[in-house]
């Protein structure tokens, strides 16, 4: 029977002190969205006098929201799948071919992990600029591709060593199942798990990444979201009853996201923590 001391309630108080610090900032956020520029600052805490919605109406106007979202979505559905076929692909011959260029191959990848993306960031300016893939939602795709397959490699690679049990595969092969069968009927619905942690941290990512789209498109019609609200900071001042909205805007679909996808979010980080 679990017992409420002293000590419980005294660490539940502040637990719930530190959670309305941390929720402070979203409050004023989200209700400065309602207000009108004098409102906001007359009073930059309290509730709105009178609520509008004008700011979320210029928000949509000026960052042609719907045009950027589809834009958002198209990179990150197609550089997610690129990441979890590749990667799922790619670990499966690692954990099952242990020879030495393989081994070697692994060690490369795991360099990609350690090395920062920006020190590449000339060389590959001049690779995608030469393979005429400058300002195209391809180079970006291809991009976020190479640079998450690392990570991904390495947890999908982990999870198939320590639980596929490699006599499921050798029945398969007895049953005349080729290597790419067994792969896609009997592996990969065993890494359900592991696909939706790499798929999910690989969404965050992709969603959220400014600098690659900064760099590698030009035209405002191919930007994304973090673009748009970049390009609606004033030079010399703000109006910040016009850039919360923008910024709620572009964090709105993957909050839906997370709250449709917490399930396996959870999942995941339990199986690993379990089988890992």
């Amino acid at each position: 029977m679990n017992r409420y001391t002293k000590g419980s309630a005294v660490t539940e108080i502040l637990l719930i002190v530190l959670a309305a610090i941390f929720l402070i900032p979203i409050y004023y956020l989200i209700i400065t969205t309602f207000k009108t520029p004098a409102d906001a600052v007359s009073h930059p805490m309290g509730l709105p006098v009178n609520i509008t919605f004008d700011n979320y109406v210029r928000a949509f106007k000026a960052m042609n929201y719907f045009h950027v979202l589809g834009n958002n979505l198209l990179i990150t559905i197609f550089s997610v799948a690129g990441i979890v076929m590749f990667s799922a692909m790619a670990a499966y011959s690692l954990v099952r071919r242990t020879n030495h260029f393989n081994r070697l191959v692994f060690l490369l990848f795991m360099v990609g992990m350690m090395v920062p993306y920006q020190m590449g960031i000339l060389a590959l300016y001049k690779q995608v600029s030469q393979l005429g893939l400058m300002n195209s939602h391809t180079g970006v795709i291809l991009i976020e591709i190479c640079y998450n397959l690392p990570l991904s490699i390495f947890l999908i690679k982990s999870f198939i060593g320590a639980t596929v049990p490699l006599e499921l595969e050798e029945a398969a092969k007895v049953d005349g199942c080729g290597v790419w069968r067994t792969f896609l009927q009997i592996v990969f619905p065993l890494l359900m798990p592991v696909i939706a942690t790499v798929a999910i941290v690989n969404t965050l990512g992709v969603w959220n990444d400014f600098m690659t789209p900064l760099l590698f498109l030009q035209s405002r019609s191919k930007g994304v979201l973090l673009l748009e609200v970049f390009r609606n900071i004033g030079q010399f001042s703000t109006d910040w009853t016009n850039f919360f909205p923008m910024m709620l805007l572009a964090v709105a679909p993957l909050i839906l996201f997370y709250i449709f996808m917490q399930k396996y979010i959870i999942n995941g980080i339990t199986s690993g923590s379990l089988k890992g």
